[in-house]
């Protein structure tokens, strides 16, 4: 199989002070192609895991970006700030409160709950980012919206400083759970600062410290790693492997009903499952086999080539 590009995952460390974006155009030009995302923001103040996508792995984002996180934060109570980090002005005080009080309101957070994200967020109103709309001196409605907390714990408490462990799922906002409890506990606060530990099945010991990445020796295709079943385990996306002669036929481009009625592929009956990875078997240095590319159900149970990796 040939690949034409670089194409992987790279797990990397953003210190704070650096942009997500920022740290996008860094693997750009290491990896020499605009083919780079990442599977979640980080605040510029915010460190930590940033997995991101390269070459035609961008395509699974959608996936990676839907996996629940692992945080842990430090909450400042007394103070809340425009932005809800330390980056912000301050906008209103409140008494600090005692440790008894904060684990009182701490399980009012866990679960299913409703979440105003942060005035000043990426979230498009009306075709424009909120963030703008608020430089721009506009009062800004933030709808709530649902969110799951799995676990939030408090690892210790120094008032006003309160370390916690967060993990959530897609779409939770941390300064917002700062602010919410801080209002819970009878006070006000922000995000002191803020570490991703874990996402889609990474761990932040696994990553590359952001300024390797420009130090001599450092080989960027070493640096890649591959999609493997054990990457889709993580995202929840079930593996469908093919013998070698039947995954020269989709690289070639055989129609994949074809392929379904001469049972060269057999795809889950489970009408739940939207997407399922595709892998060569008995080949590659993978947990299994080589990654072919993602094919979906669509509507009405037809499938259907997300793509093929092998293929341009």
């Amino acid at each position: 199989m040939t690949v034409l590009e670089p194409s992987g995952i790279l797990l990397l460390n953003k210190p704070p002070g650096l942009t997500s974006f920022q740290s996008l155009d860094l693997v750009k030009k290491i990896f020499s192609t605009p083919k780079v995302g990442h599977a979640g923001t980080l605040d510029k103040f915010a460190s930590g895991l940033l997995t991101v996508l390269v070459g035609r792995a961008v395509k699974l984002s959608p996936w990676f970006s839907g996996c629940d996180k692992h945080y842990e934060g430090i909450i400042r109570f007394g103070v809340e700030t425009d932005t809800l980090d330390p980056e912000g002005l301050p906008i209103a005080q409140g008494p600090v409160p005692s440790r008894e009080v904060l684990e009182e309101v701490l399980p009012h957070f866990r679960g299913d709950i409703l979440q105003a994200p942060p005035v000043y967020s990426a979230i498009h109103l009306g075709g424009k980012r909120a963030s703008q709309r608020a430089r721009e001196g506009e009062s800004v409605e933030m709808e709530k919206r649902p969110v799951t907390v799995y676990a939030l714990d408090l690892r210790s408490y120094d008032p006003p400083l309160a370390s916690v462990h967060v993990h959530c799922s897609k779409g939770t906002y941390i300064r917002s759970l700062a602010r919410d409890i801080a209002l819970a506990a009878g006070s006000r606060g922000h995000l002191q600062a803020l570490t991703r530990t874990q996402a889609a099945g990474f761990c932040l010991s696994q990553a590359l410290d952001f300024l390797s990445l420009s130090s001599e020796g450092f080989s960027p295709i070493e640096g890649l790693r591959s999609l493997d079943p054990g990457v889709f385990e993580a995202l929840g996306i079930p593996v469908v492997f093919v013998d070698p002669p039947v995954a020269e036929k989709i690289i070639r481009g055989m129609p994949l009903q074809r392929l379904i009625k001469e049972n060269g592929l057999v795809l889950p009956l489970d009408s739940r499952i939207s997407v399922v990875g595709l892998f060569r078997s008995g080949v590659g240095t993978g947990k299994g086999g080589d990654f072919l590319g993602i094919i979906e159900q669509k509507a009405g149970g037809a499938w259907s080539y997300g793509y093929v990796y092998a293929r341009a």
